[in-house]
């Protein structure tokens, strides 16, 4: 009565070394045929609508084209080294390579997403990417993005690295918050920093300049400027601003452009400033 688990348990074991044995004799079998599989054809997988990098300049980095790699071995070809050529191109954030048994060398890349186009205050130009890292500009493709220019100090060495300024920093979060917001993504089009190194937006209907100051309270900052918008602007019209001040997170003080009067077009007509209150904050409209 003892002996039938132990037979059972043996007859397990059988069954699992030979499952193994099973295994050990495929991958024999598949590494054999692999030795002998010959690169028929390279296809590359771009997804995504930015085009920095197309097939042709993958071609060309793997050389494809000079037949580097069709119609040799797979055992013959490095498919690490292949990785290590991609990912030093400085918009390719992402690359896999692998063969499969029918000789084609899969390849799959993603590319380095720009949020903002900087210009620094020596004629230098570059992207900031989605990660906040710094990379140069393409001749194959030019992104529709968020345009920083102005008293940058930010420096670019013409290769992948990250922010070192506050100010890049700032701008950074600042596009970041914006592009994620498809209300200010179609509304601001460029970011301007100022002599005392504040941001001003300049928005694409409209004539005014926001000033936003910094990077902190952008939330809140954004939330009442949407209040000044709605509250403010339908009264006295989109263009009747010349400064809108948003860098104060409990208030916006509006800056009315100077009206001329009819009499005098050297003198301009004073009006008495007025506030608007809302739950998040408070509008004050001044003249100059």
């Amino acid at each position: 009565m003892f002996k039938k688990p132990i037979w059972r348990h043996i007859l397990i074991g059988f069954t699992w070394v030979a499952v193994l044995s099973g295994i050990v004799v495929l991958m024999s079998f598949i590494e054999v045929k692999k030795d002998e599989v010959v690169c028929k054809d390279v296809k590359v997988y771009i997804p995504g609508n930015q085009y920095f990098i197309d097939k042709d300049e993958v071609d060309n980095i793997l050389q494809v084209k000079s037949n580097a790699l069709i119609g040799h071995k797979l055992e013959d070809i490095n498919i690490h080294e292949l990785e290590n050529k991609l990912k030093a191109n400085p918009f390719i954030e992402f690359a896999k390579v692998y063969a499969d048994m029918d000789g084609v060398i899969q390849v799959e890349i993603s590319q380095r997403q720009p949020i903002m186009r900087v210009v620094n205050k020596f004629d230098q130009d570059f992207y900031i990417d989605q990660h906040g890292l710094k990379i140069p500009l393409s001749q194959n493709f030019t992104a529709k993005v968020l345009v920083a220019t102005g008293n940058i100090d930010e420096l670019f060495s013409n290769r992948v690295d990250s922010l070192h300024t506050d100010m890049a920093k700032d701008l950074y979060k600042t596009a970041d918050f914006i592009r994620r917001d498809s209300l200010w993504s179609a509304q601001i089009v460029q970011v301007y920093v100022n002599e005392q190194h504040e941001m001003e937006l300049i928005p694409r209907v409209g004539n005014q300049r926001i000033l936003l100051g910094n990077a902190d309270s952008l939330k809140t900052k954004f939330d009442n400027l949407l209040v000044f918008y709605r509250q403010a602007l339908p009264k006295v019209g989109e263009d009747a601003y010349k400064i809108i001040n948003i860098k104060y997170a409990n208030q916006v003080i509006g800056v009315k452009r100077e009206i001329l009067t009819k009499t005098d077009s050297a003198k301009t007509k004073t009006l008495k400033p007025d506030s608007i209150k809302t739950n998040t904050t408070n509008t004050i409209l001044t003249q100059h």
